[in-house]
């Protein structure tokens, strides 16, 4: 997202709401935009959100569920086609295309997703995320599927929730968050050259540096192999996810050892070698 209510002050300032996408830009330099996943914007609106951002901003934007969660993929070309023309301004200043599968979406799927990423358009960077358990069970089926996403050049979308299933539901937000959000093992690994990690913050902004160090490690070892990765870190109610987003680049920044040109190496929101043997590591 790039409008909260909540970040008028420590965002946004004297900014007005029609003004809040290019004032984030100032500070971050990619966004999530899950808006897309429920409603495909007008052209009109693509473009209005094109010209809020400068040429080195990289929004994200989900597949709608109409295509991923009712077709499964399956008979989406017209509804594929009709997405990426109506989001034809974006597309020079989008990193990353989220395809994000329901957990009923299974190891049998495979060749339903294969099948679907020979029809989106080429040329552009996907990133598949999966919440069926068979994929995180380092068996044959996680094995098929980061094969798939080798083959085909797409990132696998890291799903990082262990701070937010360490806080206890004792807010209304941390409830919610339980509720919705996948508790699966974080298996880090590149399979194309955009690693994705979506980071879940812990409600209490210290207990994330214990759940950030591995990222640490790994963000800057993608880096020097020429990746370049894309950090969200969000929050169980976001309002504190600007300020925590910041907080761990600046570790990131102290780990590199140098001070680096943000989107050169590491897209950042106030928000993967052989398939077979490269299971990434386990946090």
């Amino acid at each position: 997202m790039w409008s909260h209510n909540h970040w008028q002050h420590t965002v946004y300032g004297h900014h007005t709401s029609s003004q809040r996408l290019a004032r984030y830009a100032e500070i971050f330099n990619t966004v999530e935009g899950n808006t897309t996943f429920y409603a495909t914007p007008s052209l009109q609106q693509a473009q209005i959100w094109r010209n809020a951002v400068n040429d080195n901003f990289r929004f994200t934007f989900k597949l709608p569920k109409y295509i991923t969660h009712e077709l499964m993929l399956q008979d989406a070309n017209i509804a594929v086609q009709q997405f990426f023309s109506a989001m034809a301004p974006l597309i020079d200043v989008t990193g990353i295309w989220k395809i994000q599968l329901p957990a009923s979406f299974s190891p049998q799927h495979l060749p339903i997703l294969a099948q679907f990423l020979t029809q989106v358009p080429q040329g552009l960077n996907y990133g598949v995320e999966v919440r069926h358990q068979a994929f995180f069970a380092k068996g044959d089926a996680e094995r098929d599927l980061n094969r798939l996403l080798i083959d085909y050049q797409c990132n696998r979308i890291i799903m990082d929730t262990r701070p937010v299933f360490a806080a206890p539901p004792t807010t209304e937000a941390v409830i919610d968050a339980h509720q919705k959000k996948p508790k699966v093992p974080v298996h880090a690994i590149a399979t194309a050259q955009h690693p994705v990690v979506r980071f879940i913050g812990h409600p209490q902004a210290e207990a994330n540096v214990h759940f950030f160090q591995n990222w640490l490690k790994q963000l800057p070892l993608w880096i020097a192999q020429g990746k370049q990765p894309y950090l969200f870190i969000h929050t169980p109610d976001n309002q504190e996810a600007p300020q925590l987003a910041v907080d761990l680049y600046r570790l990131l920044q102290q780990q590199l050892k140098y001070t680096p040109t943000p989107l050169n190496d590491i897209n950042l929101l106030a928000q993967h070698s052989d398939a077979t043997a490269q299971m990434g590591f386990d946090l």
